[in-house]
């Protein structure tokens, strides 16, 4: 994942491409769909994997793909728009796990398919990390159509689970919800661990589901003894 981040996390001064491709060319020209337009997104994230999304030309692409520049513009008109349905293909499962249970529920999200023990998801972030902060029109596209639905799933979880009493009715669940999230990405990449489901399970345990639960209290003859 260090590598990741040093190959991918540069930020490049190169002005985004425009398309060059006029309306009425677009307009007479059949549209990609199908396996090409497949094909198109997995080159996409073949580029985005080596050099990073601030490099990352529709130019290179449409070499990866063995296509012409005017016929990506045909389906996409901008780079942004080309990566982040690319990075579509890695956004997991579309429905949230209810198993009955807080901490399975949450030990199947985050170590399942699309969660954060997988190495497809971690490493399209690395690459498109930067330009969360430097490129607007991808950071909101990437936090609507990737994040909000993660995060949408996420909280479903905890409501389930505060309707099932497993965690306080009191709980700010949109304070909580992202806290597992954060504390395994601090881990990978700043700290350069590895996240594992035992690593996860720990964090659910002994942080997650403590600040979570219900809270008891000590009964008032106890509390004087103790005093």
């Amino acid at each position: 994942m260090q590598l990741w981040l040093k190959r991918n996390c540069s930020v490049s001064t190169e002005h985004q491409e425009t398309p060059r491709v006029t309306p009425q060319e677009a307009a007479v020209r059949p549209r990609i769909e199908g396996e090409r337009e497949q094909e198109i997104l997995l080159a996409t994230l073949d580029v985005l994997a080596e050099v990073g999304y601030d490099r990352l030309t529709m130019d290179a692409v449409a070499s990866r793909a063995k296509a012409s520049k005017a016929t990506l513009y045909r389906r996409w008109h901008s780079k942004a728009e080309l990566v982040i349905e690319a990075v579509m293909l890695h956004k997991g499962p579309a429905t949230s796990p209810d198993t009955g249970s807080f901490r399975q529920d949450l030990i199947e999200m985050s170590c399942g398919a699309g969660g954060l023990t997988d190495a497809k998801p971690l490493g399209m972030l690395a690459s498109i990390i930067t330009a969360l902060n430097l490129d607007d029109e991808f950071a909101e596209r990437f936090r609507r159509d990737f994040i909000g639905p993660k995060v949408a799933m996420g909280r479903l979880v905890y409501e389930r689970a505060q309707a099932r009493g497993e965690i306080r009715a009191d709980l700010d669940i949109d304070l909580v919800t992202p806290a597992l999230a954060g504390m395994v990405l601090h881990r990978i990449f700043l700290m350069g661990e590895h996240a594992t489901p035992d690593l996860i399970t720990a964090l659910i345990d002994q942080i997650i589901i403590p600040a979570c639960r219900p809270q008891t209290h000590t009964p008032a003859k106890t509390r004087n003894r103790l005093d």
